[in-house]
C-alpha cells in the first residue's frame, strides 16, 4: 500500500523520469518504481492537477495514456519547467552555504571532502546571485577548529572512546586538563561545540572546539553515566540549571540593562528606580567580574559570603593603585 508521503516522493521522481522516457509503458514504469500498474495510473491522475503556483487549467501538467489497462504508453506535456536547471534564490543559497561551511568545521577526513564537494556544487548551482549578494555566506564568520582537533574529536565520537582535553578557559584565564566522554557535536552562532560528560566537573559540559588546545584519544570506552543527558538547546546554547547558584542582585538604574540581557529567575522593582534580580550562576568568577565591572551600580544581596568576596576583590584591586 502506498501512503501520501510515498506518493509525493514518487511523483517528484516520476515527472523527470517520464520526460526522459517519453512513451514508456505503464507496466515498465510500475516495475521501475516498485509498485503495481494500478498505482502508477493513480499517480498520473494526481499529476493532471499539478503545475506551477498560479497556473490556470491550460497550464497544468498534461498526461496522455493510450490505454488504461497497463498495456499502453505514457506521454507527458506542459512539464518543461521541470527540466530547467535549479536556480536558488540568494537567501536560500546563502542559508545552505552557511550551514555547510559551519558543518565543515566539525568534520574531518572523507566527511570534510564530501562537504567541500557539496559546497562547490551548491556555489555553481547558486550562480551569481549568492556571489553578488552583500553579506554572502563567504563573509559569514565561522570560528575554525584545527583540523587535527576536529578529526580526533570525530574519531572519539565515532568509536565511542574517551578523550583527554587540554582546554583554554578565557573567563578564568587558565588552561585545564580533563578527561571527557564525548556525547555529540553541536553548532550554534557559527561556533562548534563538543558536548560531553566531564569527569573533572562530574557534569555535562560544552567545549568550544576552537578553544581545545590539544586532544588525545584514550584507550578507554566513552561511558557517560545515565544522568548525562544532552541539553535542551531549543531556547539557546546556554541556559541556567537548577543546580547553579541562585544569586540576588540589586541593580541601580544605570545597570538595569542586565535584567534584560541575561536570563533570570525573577525581576522586581526596587527603591529609587533600582531592580532586584534573581539569576542562576554557574561560574562565580563570572558574576564577580560582572559586579566589579558595573562598579557601584550592582550589589550582591545574596548569598552574603559572595558579597564579601567581591568586596575583598575590589579592595585588593584598589590597593594596587596605592602609592
Amino acid at each position: 500500500m502506498s501512503n501520501a508521503r510515498d506518493q509525493v516522493q514518487r511523483l517528484l521522481a516520476l515527472v523527470p523520469y517520464l520526460r526522459e522516457n517519453d512513451g514508456a509503458r505503464v507496466d515498465d514504469v510500475a516495475k521501475e518504481f516498485g509498485v503495481r500498474p494500478k498505482q502508477i495510473l493513480a499517480d498520473l491522475k494526481v499529476l493532471w492537477f499539478c503545475g506551477l503556483p498560479g497556473a490556470q487549467m491550460g497550464d497544468l501538467i498534461e498526461i496522455d495514456i493510450e490505454s488504461a489497462e497497463g498495456e499502453g504508453v505514457i506521454h507527458i506535456n506542459n512539464a518543461d519547467y521541470l527540466a530547467r536547471p535549479l536556480r536558488l534564490a540568494a537567501d536560500e543559497a546563502l542559508a545552505l552555504l552557511t550551514a555547510l561551511r559551519t558543518l565543515r568545521e566539525v568534520t574531518a577526513g572523507q566527511d570534510r571532502d564530501a562537504v567541500d564537494r557539496a559546497i562547490a556544487k551548491l556555489e555553481r548551482a547558486a550562480g551569481e546571485a549568492a556571489a553578488a549578494h552583500e553579506g554572502s555566506a563567504a563573509h559569514v564568520h565561522v570560528e575554525p577548529a584545527a583540523p587535527e582537533i576536529a578529526e580526533t574529536v570525530n574519531r572519539g565520537l565515532a568509536g565511542k572512546r574517551r578523550l583527554h582535553l587540554t582546554y583554554d578557559v578565557p573567563s578564568r584565564d587558565e588552561t585545564t586538563e580533563r578527561d571527557v566522554d564525548p556525547m555529540r557535536l553541536v553548532v550554534s552562532d557559527g561556533r562548534s561545540y563538543l558536548e560531553a560528560w566531564c569527569r573533572l566537573a562530574e557534569d555535562v559540559r560544552l567545549f568550544r572546539l576552537d578553544r581545545i588546545a590539544a586532544v588525545k584519544l584514550l584507550d578507554l570506552p566513552s561511558e557517560p553515566p545515565p544522568e548525562a543527558t544532552p541539553r535542551d538547546l531549543s531556547n539557546g546554547m546556554f541556559q541556567p540549571s537548577e543546580r547553579d547558584l541562585l544569586a540576588t542582585i540589586r541593580l541601580a538604574p544605570p545597570a538595569r540593562w542586565v535584567a534584560e540581557y541575561y536570563p533570570n529567575e525573577s525581576v522586581e522593582e526596587g527603591p529609587e528606580g533600582s531592580l532586584v534580580v534573581k539569576l542562576r550562576v554557574a561560574d562565580i568568577a563570572w558574576l564577580q567580574r560582572l559586579v566589579l565591572r558595573l562598579g557601584g551600580a550592582a550589589t550582591v544581596l545574596d548569598p552574603p559570603d559572595l558579597s564579601s568576596q567581591i568586596a575583598e576583590t575590589a579592595r585588593e584591586a584598589l590597593s594596587a593603585y596605592d602609592v
